[in-house]
């Protein structure tokens, strides 16, 4: 009888290292996201500082130029209709 033998091949992993890498890898993860806090916090501040430093408060200005754009509609289509009348 001919027997054959199949050899398992089988990867030999450091878990120890693998395990150091995963902490590690998870540290580098909570570091980084309070680094995105910390700075995301800085600039929310910064923003809310310059919107209380304005002299005309945001909301104020942007009625302002939706007027101002509602005016010059206004005045355009007034000339349009001035030099597109018929003369005669």
């Amino acid at each position: 009888m001919n027997h054959h033998r199949h050899s398992q091949r089988t990867i030999d992993i450091n878990t120890r290292l693998v395990t150091t890498g995963v902490v590690l890898t998870a540290a580098g993860a909570v570091v980084a996201w309070a680094g995105m806090a910390i700075a995301a916090a800085a600039v929310a501040a910064a923003g809310r500082r310059l919107i209380r430093e304005m002299d005309v408060p945001p909301s104020q200005q942007a009625a302002m130029k939706l007027h101002q754009a509602k005016e010059a509609s206004r005045a355009g289509l007034q000339a349009w209709h001035a030099t597109s009348e018929p003369r005669g």
